[in-house]
């Protein structure tokens, strides 16, 4: 039975959402499960692979892999994917994962789906749904005349029972060949926030112009900080300098998929909803009745948000805390 390979990602020597959920999907199939850890975080973290059902873990220790480097990853994932064997590759369609696995597919001549919602597989077929035109639509893709198939799917799209630290995996230590590189990252500046990245959030605020200025954020971060949610924004905000763009949710940012999306001075461009309209559930308040984001939402809230978002914070201190 052919392996499955998946590209796992850290974050503060944790493994990360969406490559828990991918690992768990990969065990449920019931072939045989590889996980692929580089870099130094990855060394700490490794066992966590284990726990959720990866039964061998490929471990680069590297600090050469602790910096991503589209040369030097894509080398050591197709030597990877080649020594295994693997047939199928799991990765997250994140801003590394999009950069790098179209590389690897052309080095090993793969074919490759990018930002899948769904995803079913059977023996060798494999089957992913994904949103097409900003999500108005959704075709399911398959893949033909290629022995390696590679997916990327979005995180919070597939379900994440606790870890099992009964189960173990077999650990390979491997130094994969390094080529002769064109580019060198010489530095990584990260910001200084230590809240989940906003594709991995359970629960995300996001802000938008009705927030009149950058200092109102505090408001939400206040919020946020009750809810143990990431805070994002809408390209407008962003396009103004009052936050990074980090922070923005939409099409030209990013794309989440939380259990609770609450959107405060966001009218909802069809954009911004490009990049949220997978949320399980989502909260809008607005000052305008007719705010397109009223759409989508599945509750609405029309009044003026700088009274609105205070009370819902102290209400829901209140709740948390009984």
């Amino acid at each position: 039975m052919s392996k499955i390979l998946v590209f796992a990602e850290f974050q503060n020597g944790n493994l990360k959402r969406s490559s828990q959920e991918l690992v768990q999907f990969a065990a449920k199939t019931g072939r045989p499960v590889v996980a692929l850890a580089l870099g130094t975080q990855a060394g700490s973290g490794a066992a966590q692979l284990g726990h959720h059902g990866a039964q061998e873990i490929l471990l680069c220790k590297d600090a050469a892999y602790d910096a991503y480097n589209p040369e030097l990853f894509a080398s050591a994932v197709a030597e990877a994917i080649q020594n295994t064997g693997a047939t199928l590759v799991l990765a997250s369609a994140s801003s590394s994962g999009k950069d790098l696995f179209p590389r690897v597919a052309a080095k090993i001549g793969a074919g490759v789906v990018s930002d899948g919602t769904e995803i079913t597989v059977s023996g060798e077929d494999v089957k992913v749904k994904k949103p097409l035109y900003s999500g108005k639509c959704f075709a399911t893709a398959q893949f033909e005349n290629t022995n390696t198939k590679i997916v990327l799917m979005r995180a919070n799209q597939l379900p994440v029972a606790p870890a099992d630290t009964s189960k173990t995996a077999t650990v390979t230590e491997h130094a994969f060949n390094k080529p002769s590189l064109k580019t060198l990252v010489k530095e990584i500046v990260k910001g200084a926030s230590e809240k989940l990245d906003l594709t991995e959030a359970n629960i995300v605020v996001s802000g938008g112009r009705g927030l009149k200025e950058a200092a109102n954020f505090k408001m939400l971060n206040d919020l946020a900080s009750v809810l143990g949610a990431t805070v994002g924004a809408s390209r407008a905000v962003v396009d103004a300098g009052w936050v990074g763009h980090s922070m923005q949710v939409g099409q030209t940012g990013k794309t989440v998929a939380p259990s609770l999306y609450i959107a405060v001075g966001i009218s909802g461009a069809i954009q911004h909803l490009a990049g949220m309209s997978g949320s399980k559930v989502i909260v809008a308040i607005n000052s305008d009745a007719n705010a397109p984001i009223f759409q989508k939402a599945t509750y609405g809230i029309v009044g003026d948000a700088f009274e609105i978002v205070p009370k819902l914070t102290e209400e829901f201190k209140k709740a948390l805390t009984h």
